[in-house]
């Protein structure tokens, strides 16, 4: 089951002069008509930042929806390459809205779930219009769960004499985000994002306009405890994780996307701990800190946190399909796969 995203949060996306996206991007967007009906949307993107990084020319699409009709689905795809493609750019990847640090990747697998909080959910028949119009997997992602829909699960006993092990073992400790120092907690994410995931595929650093936008978006729903970062006892980050109620779970009913009254539904089952459901959007440690067990440690602090507050389940991801070394971190918490993605190039 989708659950659509707010009107206003699209609208705002969408805007190039609100947007710091478009300091570093432009973008055009396309709709297909028939007989004075809307039956398709897309965006065409260039994002200078992604092919600066990766040394790529890559444009990418996004935001595509369309009806089950592959003659029109190739007449919004054709406009996006052929709009990429006045740019010098060979490459037409996607979807991507507008990139890896939004909505990102074409559901694939997980139909049936409904999607979580900032995660993108299309029909099955989407896969099928793309590979028709000549895209090919480039990169697969997986998203994992965790936890039961029943109600919050503690962690046994021996994970947590685990975790204290593995703390005391490095001298490390764990803290929760403080809200009185926001700004200052902010520039450390901003110094632990570009540190941990620098070398992933597909990565794109965002810039300190952009993370301090998307801060002040996230400000009103941040749950503190849920946001841990791991220190030195000199007090020297090495990682952190960023975990968010499902807002989605209290958008469920909420069929058109607007703003109201749903928004102040979501705040006070929010403020109420009426949410069972949560999503891990990010969780990284500095790569010479990798390997230690370190990851297992926040897992297990989010998962304790979370549970305190009535949250029974949990999505971690999404998370690239090779990427064992984290897939494997998530399984000992219990977690399984259940949603595949995909992002697919075409030549242009």
């Amino acid at each position: 089951m989708h659950v659509p995203p707010l009107r206003a949060e699209v609208r705002a996306l969408l805007d190039r002069k609100a947007n710091p996206f478009f300091e570093h991007a432009e973008a055009d967007y396309f709709l297909a008509e028939r007989d004075g009906q809307v039956v398709g949307r897309i965006a065409a993107i260039h994002n200078r930042l992604h092919n600066e990084v990766h040394d790529d020319q890559v444009g990418f699409f996004g935001f595509f929806e369309c009806i089950n009709d592959f003659t029109v689905a190739r007449a919004l795809l054709d406009a996006a390459a052929s709009w990429v493609r006045e740019r010098g750019l060979t490459v037409l990847r996607g979807p991507a809205s507008f990139s890896s640090n939004e909505e990102f990747g074409l559901l694939t697998d997980g139909f049936d779930t409904p999607n979580t909080l900032m995660m993108p959910h299309n029909p099955p028949y989407y896969l099928t219009l793309l590979t028709t119009a000549g895209f090919t997997k480039a990169k697969g992602l997986v998203c994992m769960e965790g936890g039961s829909l029943d109600g919050p699960v503690t962690p046994p006993p021996r994970t947590a004499r685990a975790v204290e092990l593995i703390l005391k073992r490095y001298g490390l400790r764990i803290r929760s985000l403080d809200m009185r120092r926001f700004q200052e907690e902010v520039e450390l994410v901003k110094r632990l994002y570009d540190a941990c995931w620098e070398k992933n595929w597909g990565f794109v650093p965002m810039t300190n306009a952009e993370i301090d936008h998307l801060a002040k978006q996230l400000r009103p729903v941040i749950v503190p405890e849920l946001v841990p970062f791991v220190e030195r006892e000199d007090g020297t980050p090495i990682g952190f994780g960023l975990t968010l109620p499902d807002l989605n779970e209290a958008f469920r009913t909420n069929r058109n996307g607007r703003l109201f009254p749903a928004a102040l539904t979501a705040m006070w089952k929010l403020k109420r701990r009426k949410l069972t459901r949560a999503r891990i959007l990010l969780l990284g440690i500095l790569p010479e800190w990798r390997g230690k067990g370190i990851d297992s440690a926040l897992y297990h602090t989010i998962w304790s946190r979370a549970a305190e507050r009535g949250i029974g389940w949990g999505e971690g991801g999404w998370l690239l399909e090779e990427n064992s070394g984290i897939i494997q971190g998530l399984a000992k918490a219990d977690f399984s796969i259940y949603k595949s993605y995909q992002i697919l190039d075409r030549p242009t």
